[in-house]
């Protein structure tokens, strides 16, 4: 679950990384208000999850008020990149010395945790990436020993981050570091983490997602699903409850677990295709589970084949079999159906759809993943 900025320090916050003063506003005597409070000159900032947002005019410094009311007026109902602006952010205006990058997320291959720094902050990573690679520090940090205050001091001294400036960077990887463990951040994002001519180092952006596996130990994040960004899919899929993420591509994936479903993505992306979701339906796949799925994978337009990939272990294949027979009775597809269904009682699935009377433009059966893939994809082309 990804946070706007404004939750993302208010995040930070309660790890005592220092943010600027301020608050969120949703109109524009509301933007007046949180600016006197915050303090003169103040940011208007646009709340929207996605980049870009100075250079489209999200991001508006104000003197008085008079000055708050024209630019909040302005963002507020701004499209960004097809994001509506519903929600400003005012901070009290930031003396800026230098600018820095520091993140910390999940190095899945090294089954580590990863600090990214960098003495040149304020653009996307990725372009100091390609334009000098040796700009960034990488630091893979042990979750068991975690990091102590030396080792963040010595990841600031490799990025060549100013010497007035490293003790302010260490002591806040430490509470960045924190925040991402303790927080259940899959990323704990600051950019830029600024110095300021008098010394202090700030966090004057936040990039925060929170890991939706840990939810159930945090009741309070139920305020951030009010504000939740999600497609219409998304949204569908949510109500309900199958675990699904929208993509861009043409083949609609529906699988039980999801190793298998990752791996089914790879494979359309092997032969050519490209997949629409990730779409995981889990242990069961009875007929309201699989109705539920082909209604959400019927939704998306860009959709022009489905392709079902189930392996059965407690699962049966029978039951996934009656469950497809039962679903396509309730939805009215407009995609055709490729299925690979194999493991506990396959073959029993099978003849159950053979016999349902489904025409084959509409359901064809294969015996192998690759083969499924490969079809499903040929009928999206098509």
């Amino acid at each position: 679950m990804d946070l706007f900025e404004y939750q993302g320090k208010q995040y930070f916050a309660r790890f005592d990384i220092p943010v600027s003063p301020g608050g969120p506003a949703d109109t524009v005597e509301e933007s007046v208000k949180v600016a006197e409070a915050s303090g003169y000159p103040v940011v208007v900032k646009a709340q929207v999850q996605v980049g870009g947002r100075g250079k489209a005019g999200g991001i508006k410094l104000a003197n008085n008020a008079d000055e708050v009311r024209l630019h909040a007026g302005n963002i507020l109902g701004m499209d960004i990149k097809g994001h509506v602006v519903k929600r400003v952010w005012i901070e009290h205006a930031s003396d800026i010395a230098e600018e820095y990058y520091a993140s910390f997320t999940l190095d899945r291959a090294a089954k580590q945790h990863l600090l990214m720094l960098s003495a040149q902050g304020g653009v996307d990573i990725e372009e100091v990436a390609e334009r000098d690679p040796d700009a960034i520090v990488k630091l893979h940090i042990n979750p068991v020993t975690g990091l102590d205050e030396a080792t963040a001091k010595k990841a600031a001294v490799d990025a060549k981050i100013p010497a007035k400036a490293q003790d302010g960077v260490a002591s806040i990887l430490v509470k960045l570091y924190r925040c991402f463990t303790e927080g259940d951040c899959d990323l704990a994002e600051i950019n830029p983490l600024i110095l300021k001519p008098t010394g202090e180092v700030h966090a004057l952006d936040a990039k925060v997602s929170l890991d939706n596996n840990a939810a159930f130990r945090h009741p309070e994040w139920d305020e951030y699903r009010a504000t939740e960004e999600l497609d219409a899919r998304e949204q569908l899929a949510r109500e309900k409850d199958l675990q699904y993420i929208g993509l861009d591509g043409t083949v609609g994936i529906i699988a039980n677990g999801a190793g298998l479903a990752m791996s089914t993505l790879d494979v359309v992306n092997q032969v050519g295709g490209t997949a629409a979701n990730f779409l995981d339906i889990g242990g069961g796949a009875n007929a309201d589970q699989m109705a539920g799925a082909l209604e959400v994978i019927n939704f998306d337009k860009n959709v022009k084949s489905i392709f079902i990939n189930i392996f059965g272990g407690i699962t049966r294949g029978e039951e996934v079999a009656k469950g497809i027979v039962e679903a396509l009775g309730r939805v009215d597809l407009r995609a055709p159906i490729v299925i690979r269904l194999d493991g506990t009682n396959a073959e029993e699935g099978r003849e159950i759809l053979k016999n349902a009377g489904i025409p084959e433009s509409k359901l064809t059966s294969k015996p192998t993943m690759l083969e499924a893939a490969k079809a499903a994809v040929e009928l999206a082309k098509k």
